[in-house]
């Protein structure tokens, strides 16, 4: 199936009570708007089209880091959902095939929902409109119908009582030939309560030509609209819900699954074991048969088969474990490479380096590489034994099976098999401490000019 997505994400979203546009606020680490976007990850889709409005410039500049190829258009005036569509209508010039129009603030339509309403295209129908039976109808738009053939929609505002009394309502997602989307949200007038473009009123103009309109439905959790942070909150957790399901289904052992909070992108391989009060940030990756302990946040990091991580662990963007590696309780990893069967088993913080395999890092282990102004890089061997409260000032190298012992302070390289011993007396140099700043304050200045 080759669609075209037309995503409008033009509204202010005012009961957000938010300085940022509605689209961008996130569910599960990402912008809803690019949930909204993603159901087109397993669909082949011709083209992508975002409409936006209010923060146009800060949306348009999210969704072209998207994806640079999205087409984005604005409406300046927001006059309603047709009016909207028809600012698409340069994308759409010699088009062919069928167009969809998705909501950037409803992230939750399903792939196979909008592979049902291309067969009903296939079948016959010239309009199809994803409806939802709603177990409270409430302001919805409500669906007309007559036997299977849908004949208008009519919007809350205007339906008469009876209307108001049908439960079959609007999600406000529509599919048709692209020419006859375009043509027919073009005609539409806004003689109406709201004084709006209604998309939906292309069901009853198609209808006066002949056209033939059908309803596919789905579930109501799959139509979520995001107006307000309740809304937001109910959203994230129906994402968790289905994140934290799809995961034991994939064979993923989740002791304590409602803890437990994933990101819109986050893998785990199957027989991992993830144990109660972790946090997987955006860009995560866990094979086969690691374990998650206990009250463990990981961003942007990859977490090799077989390796232990936890628990109050922290794996920070950069942090790349190999297999059966093992990082202990209060150990912080940042932009590290740590080798197959390594150990930092506790309270320990490892940031820009590498560690080799088969390597201890013993407790109180610190790589000393920020100076103030850059960061260097810290390189340990295989099989090397670093002493309990061993400062590593980088840059520095220590040789395979090399050791430092305990409270050891390294400022030269350690060659292979050799041990570092070094602990110093205190000494306190008179107004060292405060020309230092001076120092670095001037250096961070001439970074930033220059």
């Amino acid at each position: 199936m080759s669609i075209h997505l037309i995503v409008l994400a033009a509204g202010e979203g005012s009961r957000m009570e938010s300085d940022h546009p509605k689209v961008l606020h996130e569910i599960a680490g990402a912008p809803m708007i690019a949930h909204a976007l993603g159901v087109a990850d397993t669909l082949e889709v011709s083209a992508r089209v975002v409409v936006v409005g209010h923060g146009g410039d800060t949306v348009r500049a999210t969704v072209l880091n998207l994806d640079e190829d999205i087409r984005v258009f604005e409406q300046p005036e927001q006059l309603g959902t047709a009016h909207a569509v028809s600012m698409a209508a340069p994308a759409f010039k010699d088009a062919t095939g069928d167009a969809v129009v998705l909501y950037g603030d409803t992230p939750f339509i399903r792939p196979e929902t909008l592979t049902a309403m291309a067969d009903a295209r296939k079948n016959g129908a010239d309009i199809v409109v994803l409806g939802f039976n709603a177990a409270d109808p409430a302001r919805y738009g409500r669906l007309i119908t007559d036997g299977n053939t849908l004949t208008r929609i009519v919007e809350w505002k205007d339906a008469t009582k009876a209307e108001r009394a049908i439960t079959l309502c609007n999600s406000g997602v529509i599919m048709a030939e692209a020419a006859t989307l375009l043509r027919l949200s073009a005609t539409v007038g806004n003689d109406n309560a709201a004084g709006e473009y209604y998309l939906t009123d292309i069901v009853e103009l198609g209808h006066a030509e002949g056209l033939t309109a059908k309803v596919v439905t789905c579930s109501e959790a799959e139509t979520l609209g995001i107006n307000t942070r309740a809304d937001l909150a109910v959203a994230e957790a129906v994402f968790q819900a289905n994140a934290r399901h799809e995961a034991m289904v994939n064979g993923v052992t989740l002791q304590a699954p409602d803890s437990v909070y994933f990101s819109y992108d986050t893998h785990i391989g199957r027989d991992a074991i993830v144990e109660p009060n972790v946090i997987f940030a955006p860009g995560v990756t866990v094979e086969s048969g690691a374990t998650i302990r206990a009250f463990s946040h990981l961003e942007g990091c990859h977490v090799g088969s077989g390796a232990v991580v936890g628990p109050y662990a922290r794996l920070r963007p950069g942090a790349e474990l190999s297999n059966n590696v093992k990082i202990g309780n209060f150990v912080e990893v940042k932009n590290a490479q740590i080798g197959d069967g390594a150990k930092v088993n506790h309270l320990s913080y490892i940031g820009d380096a590498e560690v080799g395999a088969d390597t201890n890092i013993g407790a109180g282990t610190i790589t000393c590489n920020y100076d103030g102004v850059f960061k260097h890089k810290t390189i340990i061997g295989k099989r090397v034994f670093i002493g309990s409260n061993t400062m590593l000032v980088a840059p520095i190298t220590i040789g395979d099976e090399a050791m430092t012992a305990t409270g050891t302070i390294v400022t030269r390289d350690v060659p292979d098999g050799d041990m570092a011993i070094g602990r110093h007396r205190q000494e306190n140099k008179t107004g060292l401490a405060r020309r230092l700043f001076q120092k670095l304050r001037a250096a961070k200045a001439a970074v930033k000019k220059g």
